[in-house]
Parts: structure tokens; C-alpha cells; sequence
């Protein structure tokens, strides 16, 4: 068996193993509730368990979850493109820099 065969077939086994291991040790849902609850859950849970009122109420609220959720990926998507905006200018300009003194 050639060695780029042996990589790949070791690459799989490798990747098969951590599947079956990472289902293993998962607890999925008992019927109790969610399996796969978040963090915002269990604080939201924690906080009503306290008797907490908030001081006062959002101006307005999305009609929907998935309103909820376009606006959270809309605010996901311009962060990213400011971020790789900054990053894009870094780059540009190191290189720019780097043909400068190449020039010289």
C-alpha cells in the first residue's frame, strides 16, 4: 500500500474514532426538557427563581423568533465585514511597505 494511502485511510480512522467517541460521552435529551439547553437558559431559569422584575420594558420587540434572528446575524455579518475591512487595510498596507523597501 502506497504511503499517501496509508495517511489518508489513518486520517479516517482517525476522524471515525473521534465521532464515535464524541457520541459516546454526549448525553443527548432524557425527555426532561431540552438535551442541548444553553447557558441563556439556565441563567433566565436562575433569574426568575429569584423573583427579579426588571426596571422597566424593551420599547419594541421583534414579532418573531426568527426576526430575532435576522437581526442578530445581520449584527453578526457587518462586525465581520468591518473586522475583515481592518484586517484587509493591514495587509494591504504591510505589503505596500514591504514593496517599498524592496524598491529601495
Amino acid at each position: 500500500m502506497k504511503k499517501a494511502h496509508l495517511e489518508i485511510l489513518v486520517g479516517i480512522l482517525v476522524i471515525v474514532l473521534l465521532v464515535v467517541a464524541t457520541l459516546a460521552f454526549v448525553q443527548s435529551g432524557s425527555g426532561e426538557g431540552e438535551g442541548w439547553g444553553g447557558a441563556d437558559g439556565g441563567a433566565a431559569e436562575m433569574i426568575d427563581e429569584t423573583g427579579y422584575t426588571p426596571w422597566f420594558e424593551s420599547i419594541w420587540a421583534p414579532p418573531s423568533g426568527e426576526i430575532e434572528s435576522l437581526f442578530f446575524c445581520l449584527q453578526a455579518a457587518i462586525g465581520a465585514i468591518i473586522i475583515g475591512y481592518f484586517f484587509g487595510y493591514w495587509n494591504a498596507s504591510a505589503k505596500a511597505k514591504r514593496g517599498k523597501q524592496e524598491e529601495e
